[in-house]
């Protein structure tokens, strides 16, 4: 599984975004690639899941992908919440 983690520029507040679903993601037992990208790269790329903030998100609703919108890029039950069950979701289909 792969998952973006979306910013305007591609680093800094993505990192910690990745940091953070990262952090999620092991303490459910889950493993998938997780990366960052800007926005221009997202529009291009493919994921299974984008992980982005409102702002974003609306530039990226076109993409056939699940885009899950945070508010908090470090509030990990925020993340764990609105993510895992997509993710889950993903397991069980494929």
């Amino acid at each position: 599984m792969k998952i973006l983690a979306v910013c305007g520029m591609g680093f800094g507040s993505s990192m910690v975004l990745k940091m953070s679903i990262e952090s999620v993601l092991k303490s459910a037992g889950i493993k998938a690639d997780v990366r960052t990208a800007d926005i221009g790269i997202a529009k291009s790329e493919t994921a299974d899941v984008i992980v982005t903030s409102s702002e974003f998100s609306k530039l990226l609703q076109n993409k056939n992908i699940p885009v899950v919108v945070v508010k908090n890029y470090v509030d990990k039950k925020e993340i764990g919440e609105k993510l895992l069950p997509i993710v889950q979701g993903e397991k069980k289909g494929s």
